[in-house]
């Protein structure tokens, strides 16, 4: 199986960089000064499952023979992302979206067609730093797929196969929508109340009223997923209150590490389409529409200087 891998930075470059260290067919699509960098450093991942620091293939611009494409953009970018990997997909391959939410799944279906969108996700914290090289910031690095589509087992199994012995946490499902919403519901509360209230889990928990309206959240975003036809499992809901409510916890959405440093987020992918879903199926959401309206704020002036 060739691969391409749509950029080198935290997601792409991470799980990029350890298929190619299992020895997968790995290229990476990337910027010139990025390829420039790639070509003289090699990749230089720093992990706490062991650093890589390996020589890897580059490309500037996408080509056909590609059989699957490692879609790993924020989500603001998904147009250009799209436009960067056509070449590669007008040449037969799937798509493999590593984004957040599920806006992304209708776009990408529209422009490569349904039968070539695979279901996927992953659980990482990862950033380029500005040495250029990649930083895995805790021990979590899980990537799921699976199939949306009939005809899409093979690439799926294909995959898995090029991925055998690569360090990281791989998981096949057959369910790979009803997991993509389960992630939704976490992020789309962690998103929210973590920008809203510009603090981590533990800091939030230490307020008055902070579990409640945590909680609160967390239950507007799971009726969402209900009404669509993907209410979170009970394990699943159990283990995202557990996160969501651990006393003196430092997680926190990367969205509030964008917000701080006066950067552009996935706001509008994440809460504000949560909060369209809510009111498209005649949801109260008032815990999560105050969190997008203050993300709107923070979004317009960023982008007034």
């Amino acid at each position: 199986m060739r691969i391409l891998v749509l950029g080198a930075g935290g997601i792409g470059g991470y799980f990029g960089g350890r298929l190619a260290e299992a020895g997968a067919d790995v290229t990476f699509l990337v910027r010139p000064a990025r390829a420039a960098r790639l070509a003289e450093t090699g990749l230089v991942v720093r992990s706490p499952h062991g650093d890589i620091l390996r020589p890897v293939r580059s490309v500037t611009e996408a080509g056909a023979g590609y059989d699957l494409v490692l879609l790993t953009c924020k989500a603001y970018d998904l147009e250009a992302a799209m436009a960067a990997i056509a070449p590669a997909m007008a040449g037969g391959a799937f798509v493999l979206p590593m984004l957040n939410g599920m806006r992304h799944l209708d776009t990408l279906d529209e422009a490569f067609g349904a039968g070539h969108v695979l279901g996927g996700l992953c659980h990482i914290a990862a950033t380029l730093d500005a040495t250029g090289e990649v930083r895995h910031l805790n021990r979590m690095h899980a990537l799921t797929l699976g199939p949306r589509r009939d005809g899409q087992a093979g690439v799926v199994a294909a995959f898995a196969e090029a991925a055998r012995g690569a360090r990281f946490d791989l998981r096949v499902s057959e369910e790979p929508i009803q997991d993509m919403w389960e992630k939704f519901v976490l992020l789309a509360t962690m998103a929210a109340m973590s920008c809203l209230m510009r603090g981590n889990v533990g800091q939030i928990m230490a307020t008055d009223g902070g579990e409640a309206r945590m909680l609160a959240t967390l239950a507007e975003a799971d009726a969402v997923a209900g009404a669509a036809g993907h209410a979170s499992r009970p394990a699943r809901l159990a283990a995202a209150r557990a996160t969501l409510t651990e006393r003196g916890s430092s997680f926190a959405a990367s969205m509030l590490r964008d917000v701080e440093r006066g950067g552009r987020t996935e706001a509008a992918h994440v809460v504000g389409d949560m909060v369209a879903r809510a009111g498209a199926a005649g949801l109260a959401a008032p815990m999560l529409a105050t969190a997008w309206c203050h993300l709107q704020v923070h979004e317009a002036r960023v982008a007034g200087g």
